[in-house]
């Protein structure tokens, strides 16, 4: 049965509902389950709510067309969807490979509406294979492992779905895994050559295959086929449209357009604030420096371990007064050493095993960024502890967030399973900290973390590709991996300047490696330095802020005379490029 409700054209067959509906310019939402008489499920998980265009349906028997501006959704009696162009050019069409097809050409033909008159799209195919384009597989509990298959263009070329550890721009022809780790940030969003893109509306852990022959997404539990869909006669056209409907990044604020100087770690206040000094004595323009992980007597205190950081509001003050403002790591980790693991455990606040251990990374557990309460707890101690002394940007790293195994069944989230829902946790762990500094008057909040999801960028994530390798060909994988990151919607993005896992400052080689990749990372979104050099220096102690190590030295004048001469005349381009890169980031709010 096919009919219109307000702009939404809805197909209910047996137990399936198809409800088709305008959600922005040129853009339309399709939402389809298994559960004809239960409410539609709601979730938002990215999209915000759409101006409300109108929508032209028309419904022709068993058939109807959708249109809003540039696209066109037409439902075929088998219920078939295509997508069109307004100049009736076919952007995507779903993947049906069934008898079913012979049916509707057969019912079609008695009706009197002759298949022959009909464009190749929307006549029949028949075909024995028993394929479905929505398929729906129960799993115990009831929810469904779902897969969804569309008709490959060999000819398309696509671009986006976040940041990948591989070479490859055009990911046509890449299968991708759904899911986060160090270093990878599935963020479901692809831009089409043929005029079109898609966002796969749908956190669960899954992966999307773009074949020659087929494409086909898949998601491991569900109870809902989700997705967005707009048309553009340019890739610019697209990409607001997408921008509209997930959220725009704040205005970058004008400090973390400079550069930022970090490393794997400082260990003591003084140690940082001596290496700030340095750079303003050489005249080096810096306008962040950071206080890396273990800064803290345990892991999920989330303060400073007096011992080794004995005034940390001084040590903010003075850094302002040189023009640099101090950012903070945080991590989502809790030890039952921590003062506040045995409150949220009571509450509910961490993330759960459904099997075992619940220590999840490093023997600790994970703080559930899913859970509104758990938010606001983790953002109270920041703001007591850091935020009150005058700092204003937080490195919110393992965001994805990173286990020791990666066993997606294992855990549980208060918003469900992993499987379920588990690549909202880097938006909903950045949404905690944007929601609790904008309350607190901040305008323009950045912060660092380690992964996205779709529509992070409204909650001012700057995202860095993660823990990568030292080397030209780990370098080369950032091309591909900013680009299409970029292209998925999040336009804040950075690397490790020189990677992350080791590098010798005394290796030609190596310095060879930082130089280049130094002289690239002036030109990307934010430019900074980071890594865990060698050799590594020994920790302080054995106990609290002191039992981490750290990397060697990892400041511009750590590499030799000529890499500092090359970093130098960086720092002072990219000083110079301020006001260019203000207008990029004007175009991107």
């Amino acid at each position: 049965m096919l009919r219109k409700e307000g702009n939404r054209l809805i197909r209910e067959f047996d137990s399936e509902q198809i409800w088709i509906e305008p959600w922005g310019a040129n853009s339309l939402r399709v939402r389809v389950t298994q559960a004809r008489t239960m409410p539609m499920p709601d979730e938002e998980w990215a999209l915000l709510p759409p101006a409300a265009p109108g929508a032209a349906i028309t419904i022709d028997g068993g058939e109807a067309t959708i249109t809003n501006g540039k696209i066109s959704a037409s439902l075929t009696a088998a219920g078939k969807i295509v997508f069109l162009n307004q100049h009736g050019e076919v952007l995507l069409e779903e993947y049906h490979r069934n008898r079913r097809a012979a049916m509707e050409a057969f019912n079609s033909t008695i009706a009197g509406k002759s298949t022959e008159t009909k464009p190749d799209y929307l006549r029949a195919f028949v075909s024995a294979l028993e394929v479905d384009a929505r398929e729906f597989s129960p799993i115990l509990g009831g929810d469904y492992e779902l897969t969804a298959r569309f008709e490959s263009n060999p000819g398309e070329k696509l671009f986006g779905m976040g940041q990948y550890q591989q070479p490859h721009l055009n990911i046509k022809g890449c299968t991708l895994e759904l899911a986060h780790r160090n270093s990878q940030a599935s963020v479901p969003f692809v831009l089409s050559s043929l005029g079109y893109g898609f966002l796969w509306h749908n956190p669960a852990i899954g992966k999307v295959t773009f074949g020659t022959n087929v494409t086909e997404w898949y998601a491991q539990s569900t109870d809902i086929l989700d997705y967005w869909i707009s048309a553009g006669d340019t890739p610019a056209e697209i990409e607001e449209a997408y921008a509209r409907a997930t959220g725009t990044v704040p205005m970058m604020p004008d400090y973390a357009m400079g550069f930022w100087q970090c490393k794997l770690r400082y260990r003591t206040q003084e140690e940082l604030l001596a290496v700030a000094r340095e750079y303003k004595r050489r005249g080096l323009p810096i306008s962040v420096i950071v206080a890396d992980f273990f800064h803290w007597p345990n892991q999920g205190d989330w303060k400073f371990d007096a011992e080794y950081w004995p005034d940390p509001k001084a040590m903010v003050n003075e850094l302002k007064e040189m023009g640099i403002e101090l950012m903070v790591s945080i991590w989502p980790t809790v030890e039952e050493s921590s003062e506040n693991y045995q409150e949220m455990v009571e509450k509910g606040y961490l993330i759960r095993a459904d099997r075992g251990n619940r220590m999840m990374l490093s023997e600790a557990a994970l703080y559930d960024a899913t859970h509104p309460g758990a938010r606001a707890y983790v953002w109270s101690k920041a703001r007591r502890n850091y935020y009150a002394d005058g700092i204003k940007i937080f490195w919110l790293d393992e965001a994805e967030p990173e286990y020791s195994h990666y066993h997606f069944d294992l855990y549980r989230y208060h918003l469900g399973p992993d499987v379920r829902i588990g690549n909202i946790y880097p938006a909903l762990y950045a949404r905690g900290f944007y929601e609790g500094m904008s309350e607190a008057g901040q305008e323009n909040v950045i912060n660092l973390l380690r992964c996205a999801w779709a529509g992070s960028q409204r909650y001012g994530a700057l995202v860095w590709s993660g823990d990568i390798d030292t080397t030209f060909r780990s370098m080369r994988n950032q091309f591909a991996a900013g680009l299409n990151m970029g292209l998925a919607g999040i336009p804040w993005w950075t690397t490790d300047i020189g990677g992350f896992h080791g590098g010798n400052p005394d290796d030609p080689a190596y310095r060879e490696v930082l130089a280049r990749w130094f002289q690239w990372g002036a030109f990307c979104p934010v430019f900074r330095l980071h890594g865990l050099r060698e050799p590594f220096k020994a920790p302080l102690s054995d106990h609290g802020g002191g039992k981490m190590l750290s990397g060697a030295d990892n400041e511009v004048w750590s590499y030799g005379e000529e890499v500092y001469e090359i970093c130098s005349r960086y720092m002072s381009l990219r000083e110079r490029m301020k006001p260019y890169i203000a207008t990029l980031m004007e175009a991107a709010h």
